[in-house]
């Protein structure tokens, strides 16, 4: 018996009732501030338990205390976080999922206090898939390394409200384990821009390619706009465009994202040392990368054009 059976028996359970009949099923949950989402125990998550009397105790002493479950193989259930923010919601990006095949096969449906959604899918006891986050579709994975808030647990608003986890449906089918890395290339491609090599580095570092790298990195949301950087400035450093010509072209859409000029000269010439030793030719000269940092400082702030 697995989360996802346990949530159809949860119906007029108290908070302490249904952290209990978790670890009776075999569940480890541990508890969370009551009405919100911050671990009550030391070590997070990672002090969850199975053991009733441990679980009797922490709701004994915070018998209002929301119920936290760790996401992945020690649990056994994976989740799909569909989120609802004043900048955008997740709902059409996870319908479009779930239509090409990248989202189906979840267990339960839980309505968040936010308006947003959690999809449980088993885990797959052979593969491990870490969380993530997908910004810009508003949809995250809570994997290996995550936790999620479940029902019964309630939000408490600023207005003073109380909003539940509530379950909504479950399938008439067997569940079955989505493929997170599947979905987050649907949701958001780890390298969506067809990328030709130009003949020059300085056609690279301004032309038609390095404008469109630029536009992609300027999208990124918190949490990819590092990586997407990174990833942009492999391609230039491929090509053999200088580095002041990188920074000229990608620096602006990294601060439009949100980067600070020292994080994105770090990571620039990162991905041209690594780009350099994959390829064996010799890194490139402190010279050039003063021009970087000159460019960097009368940098504009804006997104090329």
């Amino acid at each position: 018996m697995g989360a996802i059976d346990v949530f159809t028996r949860l119906d007029g359970l108290s908070l302490r009732e249904a952290a209990g009949l978790f670890a009776a099923e075999g569940v480890p949950v541990f508890p969370c501030v009551p009405g919100g989402k911050r671990p009550l125990v030391e070590h997070g998550f990672h002090d969850a338990t199975t053991d009733e009397r441990q679980v009797g105790a922490w709701w004994r002493r915070w018998p209002q205390a929301n119920i936290g479950i760790p996401t992945g193989a020690v649990s056994g259930v994976e989740v799909v976080d569909v989120d609802v923010h004043p900048t955008g919601t997740g709902f059409p990006a996870f319908r479009a999922a779930h239509h090409e095949g990248h989202a189906a096969g979840w267990g339960a449906l839980v309505r968040a206090p936010s308006g947003g959604l959690h999809a449980y899918y088993p885990a797959d006891a052979g593969r491990a898939q870490p969380s993530w986050q997908a910004a810009r579709a508003h949809v995250d994975f809570r994997g290996a390394g995550g936790y999620i808030i479940a029902p019964p647990s309630v939000i408490a608003r600023p207005n003073g409200a109380r909003a539940p986890y509530r379950l909504i449906v479950t399938p008439g089918t067997p569940a079955a384990p989505v493929d997170a890395g599947r979905l987050r290339d649907f949701l958001d491609p780890r390298a969506p821009i067809p990328f030709t090599r130009p003949r020059t580095g300085q056609e690279a570092g301004r032309g038609a390619d390095a404008k469109v790298l630029a536009l992609w990195v300027a999208g990124r949301g918190e949490g990819e706009r590092n990586r997407g950087l990174f990833w942009a400035a492999c391609r230039l450093a491929e090509a053999g465009t200088p580095p002041s010509a990188a920074v000229d072209a990608l620096g602006p859409a990294a601060e439009h994202a949100g980067l600070g000029a020292r994080e994105i000269i770090t990571t620039i010439r990162s991905a041209y040392r690594t780009t350099h030793a994959a390829s064996h030719r010799p890194e490139t000269s402190d010279g050039a990368w003063g021009d970087a940092h000159r460019i960097m400082r009368g940098s504009p702030g804006r997104v090329l054009s």
